[in-house]
């Protein structure tokens, strides 16, 4: 009866730091793919991208998928791209968070509409620490006394918080630590 307390509390230690694959593979305009009289930003509206998803273009290769920054984007200019694909099926994955822009690199495609913003954000995991400037400066302490201590200072530091919200035991360790509990239990 030990045994079966053991596996549950390490099935449950382990499942609480193993993330199911929740990736998702979003095709671009869906089944008419990646091609002229497709509103994209329709398209993009109800979807929510976040890291570790993938965008599928699918399309004939009269056209590319451009990466491109926001004024190329805007401007629909062509020729400045940071990456561009023309091999007909292009996977692209997303990796960091915010804006990320697409356009076709043929002639008065983009302008013609075939071009397309993703958001993409956090998969769960911490947010970044907040900015200095939304932290307030730590105060002095005042003892039963009245008198006033200086703010406890470390060499190195700053009053930035630190993330602490990282797992206490690594999965490995957690692997490890039930095993160990399953041979000697």
């Amino acid at each position: 009866m030990a045994t079966y307390g053991v596996v549950v509390v390490c099935l449950m230690v382990i499942s609480s730091h193993v993330s199911l694959g929740s990736a998702k593979d979003y095709t671009v305009g869906d089944s008419a793919g990646w091609a002229l009289s497709v509103d994209y930003t329709k398209w993009a509206s109800d979807k929510t991208f976040k890291v570790g998803d993938s965008l599928v273009f699918n399309y004939d290769t009269s056209h590319t998928v451009d990466l491109v920054s926001s004024t190329d984007y805007t401007t629909c200019t062509i020729g400045n791209s940071i990456a561009s694909y023309n091999s007909g099926t292009t996977t692209i994955a997303l990796n960091t968070t915010g804006s990320h822009y697409f356009i076709c690199g043929i002639m008065g495609h983009c302008s013609g509409g075939m071009k397309l913003t993703v958001d993409v954000t956090s998969d769960g995991s911490p947010s970044a620490a907040p900015t200095p400037s939304a932290i307030p400066a730590d105060s002095p302490t005042t003892t039963p006394l009245g008198t006033a201590l200086p703010p406890p200072t470390v060499a190195g530091t700053s009053n930035i918080p630190v993330d602490s919200s990282s797992a206490a035991i690594s999965p490995l360790v957690a692997i490890v630590f039930c095993l160990v509990a399953l041979i000697l239990g």
